[in-house]
């Protein structure tokens, strides 16, 4: 299997020299992008229908949750049965959820239905983690090459958070509601096919898998956790910043000021990809950690000095840029601590610790917004990104 030489820095260049990346990578951006669409697709188009952001909101925190179930054991199946021959049907489950999602809300049928058709798109599959997957396979025993590529699919992931839910907004507001959702549908299922066309590059299913669980492998609960107060940093911050943009006076524009934390981390992400790692990973990501925990108190630092959006929207791209450093070194560690065989199993637990990370946050994000101000809503953020810190010290040692 062609690798990059250890001893030569890696560079993006060399990366996707290699035979057959550049089709897959294209086939998973393409499939990665509806993630950013689908739930701002859907809140607009319920909420356009019957009148309800509570509905809109139950109806995608149920699909977040049944996402948070089923995703663990798509990525089992994945592991064990190979990507193309899971992934396809499993999309095509999903892309039907979504169409019937659609139905639902244009003929209006009872709310439930909502409820149910939303839950079937759970089994999407993690392509962020199958595109991993693949680098691991193709460049075993390359960590320098490892540590670039896992750096280019965290940028990928800001950049695809950053423009699906402006994609999905520009279409539902200038077509119609429902466009959002259809266009998602029809994306996810061409870069699925793309992707898991590319047989060459596809990791060999492991029927019989080396070792237990993740779940039960030393380390890897420690860095579960790190995943849920690092989801929460996220999910706080989103809400927060919201809620701020509309205190002052500036509803419309809270959307593009957290574009800008997305774009942050995205440069951060790739440039980091082009350094070389400095020690093990176990050491880098407390490092990491304390850099995102300190940067995390600039949004706050600008909401009390400055009271204006200009200067949080500053300090937001500076906060973002220890965000994909820190998820690269994590999900490196989630790597390096999976057995074999597991690979997809262990990154999409660490996506499901994110997502329930991300409710969380959000929920006490808008509960500080709501009783006591944005402002200081800012602190929840810094506290969740020190409870990230503090769980990543003690295991560090965890080979």
């Amino acid at each position: 299997m062609p690798q990059t030489t250890t001893e030569h820095r890696t560079t993006y260049r060399r990366l996707f020299s290699l035979p057959g990346t550049r089709a897959f990578t294209t086939g998973n951006l393409i499939a990665r992008l509806p993630a950013g669409m689908f739930s701002v697709s859907a809140v607009v188009m319920i909420a356009g229908s019957r009148g309800s952001y509570a509905l809109a909101g139950a109806v995608t925190a149920t699909g977040l949750a049944a996402s948070a179930v089923a995703g663990p054991w798509i990525a089992r199946l994945i592991d064990r049965y190979g990507q193309a021959r899971t992934a396809v049907p499993a999309t095509a489950v999903a892309v039907l959820g979504s169409l019937a999602l659609l139905l639902c809300v244009r003929y209006g049928t009872p709310d439930w239905t909502l409820f149910a058709a939303y839950t079937a798109t759970a089994t999407t599959p993690n392509t962020g983690g199958m595109s991993r997957a693949r680098w691991a396979h193709l460049l075993d025993g390359d960590t320098g090459a490892l540590h670039t590529a896992n750096s280019f699919e965290q940028a990928a992931d800001e950049l695809c958070f950053m423009l699906g839910p402006a994609l999905a907004a520009f279409l539902c507001g200038t077509f119609f509601p429902e466009a959002g959702t259809l266009t998602g549908a029809v994306l996810l299922m061409t870069g699925v096919l793309i992707f898991t066309a590319q047989r060459s590059t596809e990791p060999p299913p492991s029927p019989a898998a080396k070792g237990g669980p993740p779940l039960r492998v030393p380390g890897i609960p420690p860095l579960l956790a790190g995943f849920v107060a690092t989801g929460a940093v996220f999910g706080s911050l989103e809400v927060v910043t919201l809620a701020y943009a509309d205190a002052t006076g500036h509803r419309t524009a809270g959307g593009a000021v957290l574009a800008l934390q997305a774009a942050g981390s995205c440069a951060a992400g790739l440039l980091y990809g082009t350094l070389k790692p400095s020690g093990p990973a176990e050491r880098r990501l407390p490092w990491c950690l304390l850099a995102m925990t300190t940067l995390m108190s600039l949004p706050l630092l600008a909401a009390r000095t400055f009271g204006s959006l200009p200067a949080l929207a500053v300090a937001l791209l500076l906060a973002g840029m220890a965000t994909a450093p820190t998820m690269v070194t994590a999900m490196t560690l989630i790597q390096h601590r999976t057995p074999e065989g597991r690979l997809n199993e262990g990154m999409s637990l660490a996506v499901t610790g994110l997502l329930m990370g991300i409710a969380c946050g959000s929920a006490l994000g808008g509960w500080t917004a709501d009783h006591t101000s944005p402002t200081a809503g800012f602190a929840i953020p810094i506290a969740a990104a020190t409870t990230a810190l503090l769980i990543a010290v003690p295991s560090r040692a965890v080979p």
